[in-house]
């Protein structure tokens, strides 16, 4: 019977300390990438297996992230945005190219979800994405603060209470819409999406939106802005009122891709001509504005970058290393609805 290859052996075969072969099994950042592939081939060579229950027993750490994708509305049973699913692919492939396993988890509202993690040895920090109502998720985030419990959020930048976030520029992405409309000759533009406190992203669209306007000295019309959430039906809804309203609007930026499908709709319907009457930007770049009628011009957020991010910052927070929140660059993807 052959016996069992061993860390020992590795390091002798490697010539370093079996500390090394440890850390560089776990990819740590400690260990230099030469060094780091000399001991995987090694380790593959003499068939080697980690014993992950043996290794987080000594370190106190389940090598597993957790990722709670919280519950938002959608027209259909999933309560998940679409958009955050563009996320889990690369948020799956960083968690596993670092060594760590991971645990994705629904999570609603009304749920514990911020238990502690932690305590419990299922997960060594939390990925959090999706949050409805920013208002009404504040509580269980300070809740995760107080337990000092290793989290990231994919939302807006708070530098007051030391959150952790990473999120896109939405001030610079509603900006570079509403500068496209606007040299397109667009002079009436709507914007459609909730731009209060209780959705800070879509409020920094909207203010991304007015800067544009104002660049170009014209009003910013309040009368023109109708609040909607991230689903088709209710950017339905605000396209029908602002008909509805008889305002003067010539193009719509909607505060994300499901709200311009549906605004698109509702534009249809009444019999008004997308873009040769009324052009209408989205926000997200989801793989379905690519397959809309007409194909939807939209902001892209850059979901592979922001996936390998989050990773990178949960770490390095859980490591105790120097991180900061960040915000990432947009970019406008033109197609034929603008």
């Amino acid at each position: 019977m052959s016996i069992k290859a061993t860390s020992i052996d590795i390091a002798y075969r490697a010539g370093v300390s079996q500390s090394t072969v440890s850390r560089a099994l776990r990819n740590s950042p400690l260990v230099n990438e030469e060094t780091k592939q000399k001991i995987h081939a090694i380790a593959k060579e003499l068939n080697y297996k980690v014993d992950k229950n043996a290794s987080n027993l000594r370190t106190q750490s389940s090598l597993t992230l957790a990722l709670l994708l919280c519950e938002d509305p959608t027209n259909d049973d999933s309560h998940i945005n679409p958009f955050f699913l563009t996320m889990l692919g690369s948020i799956t492939r960083a968690t596993a190219r670092q060594g760590y396993d991971l645990l994705v988890s629904f999570q609603q509202l009304s749920s514990d979800w911020h238990a502690d993690y932690e305590d419990s040895n299922k997960a060594d920090g939390i990925i959090l994405l999706g949050y409805g109502d920013f208002k009404d998720y504040q509580e269980k985030l300070a809740k995760l603060i107080e337990q000092h419990t290793h989290f990231v959020i994919w939302g807006p930048e708070q530098h007051s209470d030391g959150r952790l976030s990473v999120g896109c520029d939405n001030q610079q992405g509603g900006f570079i819409a509403t500068q496209h409309l606007l040299q397109l000759g667009a002079k009436d533009i709507a914007f459609l999406g909730d731009a209060s406190e209780h959705s800070p992203e879509f409020k920094s669209r909207y203010l991304g939106y007015s800067q544009a306007l104002s660049a170009k000295k014209l009003p910013v019309n309040r009368a023109l802005q109708y609040s909607a959430i991230s689903t088709e039906s209710s950017g339905y809804d605000a396209a029908m009122a602002l008909i509805n309203a008889k305002q003067q609007f010539d193009s719509i930026f909607c505060a994300s891709d499901l709200i311009a499908i549906g605004a698109i709709r509702a534009l249809k319907e009444q019999g008004i001509n997308v873009p040769e009457q009324v052009k209408v930007v989205g926000y997200d770049d989801l793989p379905v504005a690519s397959f809309a009628n007409p194909p939807l011009t939209t902001v892209k957020q850059d979901t592979k970058l922001a996936g390998e991010i989050l990773v990178e910052c949960l770490l390095k927070q859980i490591r105790g290393e120097p991180v900061d929140s960040q915000l990432i660059k947009t970019s406008l993807v033109v197609r034929g609805s603008a």
